[in-house]
């Protein structure tokens, strides 16, 4: 079987913040693979990255992200059309489980794409949104604490995604559209590698697979599928929750025993506090 990259990029089709759910939303990719409702405040980070949808004249799930500051989400590069995208066609939904329904939703004014991103599998799958105004923290928003540069997370820790995205390669959750979350175990880059060199047949075996700046989590039937790229990996440490990965792409949507690749967060910590100027 061929290596199958999964972008997780896909849009959904939706409604817009200031109207209910419009018909066409009942075909949307929603729900991690293997996990269940999300309680209102436990994820506070937990943000949608939306786009507008000329097709159904609404703003429209097409990632996950973390609020980092509250002024800062942290998502995937492959998440932004293209370098230069215009901020003004992002909106940022933050302190809710449900995607669609009368919400604020947050404007965008800056973009800052990785320059070393080309494609999710060549690594830097990371990008910066700086939000026009602060979001206001309350405790359903609360920013995530990076994790440190120093640490090493191991499949020891206590680890969870979160995210909207597609229950399985072709099954829907129906409205409405709740937060689904997930606890994953961190798998060793060295298994991860000869995981996905198995998957692929060895025709990858002349380059590695899994770079450094990534991690991978995850196991048959839990984990990330379509439109949960860019969403939080995170484990606690010394009980308070710390952002380790950033959902890159993956194998078979999490329906295999071959886990999903995050882009890993500390390979990042000195970029993002250099383009952010957040001191911890």
């Amino acid at each position: 079987m061929m290596l199958s990259l999964l972008f997780v990029t896909l849009c959904l089709v939706g409604s817009s913040a200031a109207h209910p759910p419009a018909p066409a939303i009942e075909k949307e990719l929603v729900g991690i693979v293997g996990g269940h409702n999300a309680p209102l405040g436990k994820w506070p980070w937990q943000v949608s990255l939306k786009m507008y949808s000329y097709y159904s004249s609404a703003w429209v799930h097409r990632c996950g992200g973390s609020l980092i500051h509250p002024q800062w989400v942290l998502t995937a590069a492959h998440c932004i059309h293209h370098r230069n995208a215009d901020p003004s066609a992002y909106r940022i939904l933050a302190g809710d489980v449900y995607l669609y329904g009368d919400q604020k939703l947050l404007s965008v004014s800056q973009i800052i794409v990785h320059p070393d991103f080309v494609y999710a599998h060549l690594g830097a799958d990371v990008a910066l949104l700086q939000l026009a105004e602060p979001a206001d923290c309350s405790a359903n928003v609360k920013p995530i604490k990076l994790t440190s540069f120093n640490r090493e997370v191991t499949r020891k820790d206590e680890c969870w995604v979160t995210g909207w995205g597609a229950s399985s390669f072709f099954g829907w959750l129906p409205p409405p559209f709740r937060l689904q979350q997930v606890n994953v175990q961190v798998v060793e880059n060295s298994l991860c590698e000869e995981l996905y060199q198995n998957a692929s047949r060895h025709r990858h075996k002349d380059r590695r697979i899994i770079l450094n700046d990534n991690v991978c989590a995850g196991t048959e039937g839990r984990g990330p599928c379509f439109g949960d790229s860019g969403g939080p990996l995170v484990c606690k440490n010394s009980g308070s929750w710390t952002l380790v990965g950033v959902v890159s792409w993956g194998y078979d949507c999490s329906w295999s025993n071959v886990p999903a690749v995050f882009a890993r967060v500390r390979s990042y910590v000195p970029w993002i506090k250099r383009h952010t100027r957040i001191s911890s």
